[in-house]
């Protein structure tokens, strides 16, 4: 401490001498001081006099009078502002501590000080000397060099000095009960004793008498008061959670000596201090606001209701708590439409949840529980499924105890992981939250069990839940069970589907098998049953064992799923190190019910497909001598078995899609370059060539992407094209190539962990693969998206090309050409001269050349073909069965002619096909059928169906090249062979069909009844959804459909309590024909909508109109201001209020729902820098005839604010880390109009009740649920969000945005909060 330099400090170091020695009054020495110090130029809050009082206070070791005096005049000082109160305790703080139990009235002197003065900073940091009052305090006390950040700025510096004196107090407290050696640094930050600091020259000594002795004790209780008086403080509070918030490391050592301050202190437990003000501060309840948590989420979510998802019942209410989940519910029924997505459903259910616990202030048992019901009531609505090309059941089983279960555990590791990154010490609350997380998972599934009617299973899974909970009780009982039931003697249990799901989450170690003793987990009585379950798991007990892969045994293990991890690893390396019979019979295994309800380890088996499929690194693939070559017989079986149609969605729910497509790509390549003749003869005695591995995995590739969409159409539609319509195989390359990087990074190390125990669990191949990577894959893409673009162009005489088409067209139309007249010679768009057809038998007539050139010959084939049928030169039959014989010969010819007859068609220049029964097949047996079905699906949106039969019978037309497409898929058997091929036309088919003018789709069901019986509901179900594709009008009804049901305002529901029952109600009854929830058809139909853009807009005008509706039938039409207010502050009316804006809550999910799966974040984007920006801008009368009292404005701001939120949280996550750097932008636009809105720079259309509603309800929503997105936005923008909060008197919400802003805006936020009263 330097000696005062200036004249006048050395006067009044002297005077306060001479005022000790006479005892002058201390308003006298006071007066006399501050007169001296005007005249010598000095400031109020005097940093010199502060070192002055401070050298009087120290040297009074004596004790008496003159030492009493200089306290008075301290105390005198600082009550006039004459001495900067923070310098002098700063200094005093680090010479008087050491030396309490020397000179304890000093320290108790000190005390008093402290609490008095130390903490008034609102005046202080005014003062023109303040910057040099905290550079001597940081010179004295180290502050920036112990917290690691300057203290250039005021309210840096005032957190900084906050905590360092409320840590000496611990540490003070801690020392003197023995207790500081407890710490992990075994030492006080700040010394606590004489022999660590320098002393002044003058020594102290007192004598230790009892009655010292006895106010050292008080002192020490004296000290625990203060700290208990400090932490009630709501301004020391909120700046201590600016501490918590942005110096992480060193509150949590604070915390560390609070909780062992608060669970060991004798002086604590002895007094009457309560110990909850520590505990709040400890487990990080007390936030910026001075409230609990509770209280806080009442102020910026009075919304949320109180009743949780404890009880079944509450699970159909529409505006209850648990219709706030029905995101979760829309995303897993959006999974099941068929699409392939390149996504990993595990993730996105993961953040869903997340974000959904956060944004519903959710427990997190409440949460899991949300997340189990939403499963259970997909797999029940499909307990009867329809047939049809279409996923069923097991892929809905798939994401009940596969997918959903990986979710939660997807979220228990990140918990996990972040525990151990943060190195949280066991008392803190964060981890307490962590470690419970698998308590909480318990506590739903104990829940789980009141859900009987979701619980019954399905016929199918009737023997896998009741080997489950026979299982469990044959644990329970002490049999010894080796995974194959052997010891079952006879016990069989009836179970359901949460025995399965307790067996998925053991498997995956989130539970344990303590799970077994829950109350009522086991029924008392076995069942009745025959007891096959043994038999079929012999199998895999003899497979074990090392029994040989027999036909027998292979047709056993083929229908029933291994019962373990260990058995599918033992099929893998049977099939990579076996003979090849046993590679071919083990891969054919496991791609078999291992697969498909292998549920307990699904994960790894679909991982260890892909890397059967890709043996080698694809770059090096090519050529005859491939790797590859050798492995085509089982590439065959495991091609063959995953082209069912529940397979690929699978696939894509584990995020494998990239992958599958990369290992597709490289067989492709290899084996569409050899020649038919090079072949395999199986055990089986079957025979199959390279044409064959071919085509299955060249239609299995196409059917990852919309290969039969224009290109053009992504180009002109941007953002507004569909979700998933943007996949191309250099897309999914790209993809691939991401996870290969992101698979080594840090960042997804947490997700690979679940994945350890599978050695190949990581890419085939560790390089970046591209398109060039496969010559003749790229050259084919080439000239598929060249034929999409645009028309044919000649082909020249005596090219390979050309005499490819003659050879293939005249074995396709040798009987036509027989009549005298070639296909060639009647072609108008190319003119391929004629040849004379080859004769003898059909095996050896089609020309023995690799996939790749007959690929290239097909679309001028099919030109050819088609143009000689619109000309009258080929029949319509001839055509089909020409186009069959050449799909047949080369199956992989299926793809091209689906692609070439989608581009034609969407050209529009040929005739149309009279479908009239002679020249085509005629629809009319069974349209008025298709007409009625239709208008009973779609009976509850009220949408019109137009008509489609006159009197009974209609003709019908349809365009040339969808007639040609139907009649030929009608020529295929509906057999396992066709099955694949029929997966990939099928969905082509319907999307055609569904392009062409109405009613198209309808006259192609019609059709395709006549011929499958049994697919007549699948195909009328999928005529109804073309109602939709031509007619804006009727979406928008189908929407307006979907927000009254769901808010239980619609008569015409399946259901008319609202909620999840209304909107989604159970699925499709095959047979009934009974109308289907508005959700199921939206969810079904939109992917067919051309421009989603306009849909985003339809949504939000759709959502204020649902607020309108709900405004003037629920809140009381008495102003909001009129009402009445109770002793508690709450308003009369106030249960109505809480019950709209629950309301209002759950349309903005829906909404927001509906945005983020039609659009993904594209139109998400669009609809939070576009679209509410244009809203907020043009004049909006929402409140005519002022039936609402103006509250609709209130809450429609409320609406739009969640929608905004809650589109962001599904597009792009709440965690740290965004899934896309679209985030950061959005956010940053957005926030920077509200800023510039607030300033005044922008003029508002708007009501300005709803503006403000809008704003305060974004920010409190972003604050509270997505703090990660403020530290992505520029500190001045949400310095101006601030400051117009604070002119709104939002002065909370103003504090909590900054405090949410990170480190550098720990500064600003502390002068905020200094600056207000409280």
């Amino acid at each position: 401490m330097a000696a005062p330099s200036s004249a006048w400090l050395e006067w009044a170091a002297e005077y306060t001498k001479a005022a000790q020695a006479e005892c002058r009054p201390p308003p006298e020495w006071a007066a006399r001081v501050s007169a001296a110090a005007g005249d010598g130029g000095d400031v109020p809050w005097s940093a010199g006099l502060a070192e002055v009082l401070a050298r009087a206070l120290l040297s009074g070791a004596g004790g008496g009078a003159p030492a009493a005096a200089a306290w008075k005049y301290a105390e005198a000082a600082l009550a006039a502002r004459l001495a900067s109160p923070a310098l002098l305790l700063a200094l005093l703080s680090t010479r008087i501590i050491p030396h309490r139990f020397s000179r304890p009235m000093d320290y108790r002197l000190y005390l008093e000080l402290l609490k008095r003065h130390g903490f008034n900073f609102h005046y202080q940091m005014k003062a023109a000397n303040f910057r040099k009052i905290m550079d001597l305090i940081d010179a004295e006390l180290s502050l920036s060099k112990i917290f690691g950040i300057s203290t250039c700025q005021p309210g840096v510096f005032v957190v900084h000095f906050v905590l360092c004196i409320l840590w000496q107090l611990v540490d003070v407290v801690l020392d003197d009960e023995g207790l500081l050696e407890l710490t992990p640094e075994n030492k006080a930050q700040w010394p606590t004793r004489p022999e660590d600091v320098s002393t002044f020259e003058e020594t102290f000594t007192e004598q230790r008498t009892e009655k010292i002795e006895k106010l050292q004790k008080m002192n020490t209780a004296t000290t625990m008061e203060l700290i208990e008086h400090l932490l009630r403080d709501k301004v020391i509070t909120r700046i201590l959670s600016l501490a918590r918030e942005n110096m992480q490391s060193h509150w949590e050592a604070f915390t560390n000596r609070l909780h062992l301050l608060a669970t060991n202190s004798s002086t604590l437990q002895n007094s009457a201090i309560s110990s909850e003000p520590f505990q709040q501060l400890i487990l990080g309840e007390c936030n910026v606001y001075g409230e609990t948590k509770h209280n806080m989420c009442k102020r910026f979510h009075p919304i949320v209701a109180s009743n949780p998802l404890s009880s079944p019942n509450g699970r159909c209410l529409g505006a209850s708590y648990s219709a706030l989940w029905i995101p979760i519910d829309m995303y897993l029924e959006d999974c099941l439409d068929g699409s392939i997505a390149a996504t990993n459903s595990i993730e996105i259910l993961s953040g869903l949840v997340k974000a959904l616990q956060s944004v519903n202030r959710s427990t997190w048992h409440d949460a899991f529980l949300a997340l189990w019901v939403a499963s259970l009531r997909l797999v029940q609505r499909e307990r009867e499924p329809i047939e049809g090309p279409v996923p069923h059941l097991d892929t809905r089983l798939c994401m009940l105890l596969s997918i959903t279960t990986l979710a939660i555990a997807d979220i228990i590791e990140e918990a996990d992981s972040l525990c151990n990154e943060t190195e949280l010490s066991s008392h803190m609350k964060e981890k307490k939250s962590i470690g419970n997380l698998r308590n909480k998972l318990m506590l739903s599934l104990q829940i789980l069990g009141d859900y009987e009617s979701l619980l019954v299973p399905p016929p199918y899974v009737v023997p896998a839940a009741n080997q489950a909970a026979t299982k469990a009780a044959m644990f329970i009982s002490g049999i010894s069970n080796n995974g194959y039931m052997e010891n079952v003697n006879g016990m069989n249990y009836s179970g359901n589907m949460r025995h399965l799901i307790v067996e998925s989450c053991i498997s995956r170690n989130l539970l344990d098998t303590s799970a077994y003793y829950w109350p009522g987990y086991i029924s008392n009585h076995a069942n009745s049953i025959s007891h096959t379950l043994p038999s079929q798991l012999a199998g895999w007990s003899s497979f074990m064992k090392g029994a040989p892969l027999t036909q027998s045994l292979v047709n056993m293990l083929l229908s029933t799923p291994a019962p373990s991890l260990a058995e599918v690893k033992k099929l893998f390396e049977v099939a990579i190190n076996g003979s090849d019979d046993d590679n071919v019979s083990a891969a054919t295994v496991l791609c078999g019910a291992t697969l498909l309800r292998g549920w307990n380890f699904q994960e790894h088996t679909v991982r260890l497909v892909v890397k059967l499929l890709s043996p080698s690194d694809p770059i090096n693939c090519s050529g005859r001598e491939s790797q590859l070559i050798k492995l085509g017989p089982m590439l065959n079986v495991i091609l063959s078995g995953i082209s069912a149609v529940d397979y690929a969605p699978i696939f894509s729910f584990h995020g494998l899609i990239p992958e599958l497509a990369a290992a597709l790509m490289a067989i492709c390549e290899v084996f569409g370059c050899l020649s038919p003749s090079v072949s395999w003869t199986l055990r089986t005695g079957e025979e199959i060539s390279a044409h064959t591995v071919f085509s299955n995995a060249f239609i299995l590739l196409l059917r990852l992407w919309k290969f039969n969409h224009p290109p053009l159409e992504y180009c002109v539609l941007g953002d507004g094209a569909p979700v998933g319509s943007q996949l191309t195989p250099e897309y999914l390359l790209l993809l691939r190539n991401s996870q290969v990087l992101s698979s080594s990074s840090l960042a997804k190390q947490r997700n690979g962990q679940r994945q350890l125990l599978v050695p190949t669990s990581h890419p085939s191949s560790e390089h970046p693969i591209f398109m060039d990577s496969f010559p003749k894959l790229k050259l084919w893409y080439r000239q598929h998206q060249a034929c999409l673009a645009s028309t044919l162009s000649g082909l020249a005489h005596g090219t390979p090309v050309r005499n490819n088409v003659d050879s293939l067209l005249n074995l396709m139309f040798r009987k036509a050409n027989k009549g005298g007249t070639s296909i060639g010679s009647l072609s108008g768009s190319s003119s391929i001269s004629n040849s004379s057809g080859p004769g003898g038998d059909d095996s050896h007539l089609w020309p023995q050349l690799p996939a790749w050139e007959i690929l290239e010959a097909v679309p001028f084939v099919v030109d050819a073909a088609l143009t000689a049928c619109s000309h009258g030169r080929l029949f319509p039959r001839e055509l089909a069965t020409g186009l069959k014989d050449l799909a047949d010969f080369l199956p992989a010819s299926l793809a091209t002619i689906v692609s070439y007859f989608s581009a034609e068609v969407t050209r529009g220049v040929w005739k149309p096909a009279s479908m009239n029964g002679s020249d085509w097949p005629s629809p009319s047996a069974n349209l008025s059928m298709v007409e009625e079905h239709i208008k009973k699906i779609v009976a509850t949106t009220g949408v019109d169906v137009p008509r489609l039969a006159t009197g009974g019978s209609s003709l019908g037309t349809l365009p040339l090249p969808l007639a040609a497409f139907v009649s030929l898929t009608i020529t295929y058997k509906l057999d396992k062979a066709s099955e694949r091929f029929l997966n990939l036309a099928g969905p082509a088919l319907e999307n055609l069909a569904a392009s062409c003018p109405w009613p198209s789709m309808a006259i192609v069901a019609a059709l395709w009844t006549q011929k499958v019986k049994r697919w007549s509901d699948f195909l009328v179900f999928s005529a109804s959804r073309t109602v939709f594709h031509h007619n804006n009008e009727a979406v928008v009804q189908l929407l307006r459909s979907c927000f009254a049901a769901t808010l239980g305002m619609s008569s015409t529901s399946v259901c008319s309590c609202g909620g999840v029952a209304s909107l989604l109600g159970h699925g499709y009854c095959p047979g009934g024909f009974t109308p289907v929830a508005p959700g199921i058809l939206y969810l079904r139909i939109f992917r067919c909508i051309k421009d989603c853009s306009i849909l985003a807009e339809d949504i939000l005008d759709l959502l204020m109109l649902s607020v309108k509706d709900i405004a003037e039938t629920t809140v009381p039409k008495q102003r909001p201001d009129k009402l009445k207010k109770t002793k508690y502050g709450m308003r009369q009316g106030q249960v109505s209020l809480s019950t709209a804006m629950t309301q209002v809550k759950v349309a903005a999910s829906l909404g927001a729902t509906l945005v983020w799966l039609s659009g993904g974040p594209a139109l998400v984007q669009s609809l939070i820098q576009e679209m509410l920006p244009s809203w907020f801008l043009t004049v909006q009368n929402l409140d005519q005839g002022g039936s609402s009292g103006g509250m609709v404005y209130k809450l429609g701001g409320h609406a739009l604010a969640y929608l905004a939120v809650y589109s962001g949280m599904f597009a792009w996550g709440i965690d740290s880390t965004p899934v896309s750097r679209r985030r950061e932008r959005v956010t940053r636009s957005h926030l920077q109009f509200l800023a510039s809105a607030l300033d005044g720079k922008i003029s508002l259309g708007c009501d300005p009740s709803l503006w403000r509603a809008y704003v305060s309800g974004v920010l409190g929503l972003v604050v509270e649920c997505t703090p990660c997105w403020v530290q992505e936005v520029d500190l001045k923008v949400l310095k101006r969000l601030s400051s117009g909060l604070r002119q709104w008197g939002e002065e909370g919400l103003a504090v909590a945005l900054l405090r949410r802003a990170g480190p550098e805006a720990m500064g600003a936020a502390a002068e905020l909060i200094l600056g207000r009263e409280w």
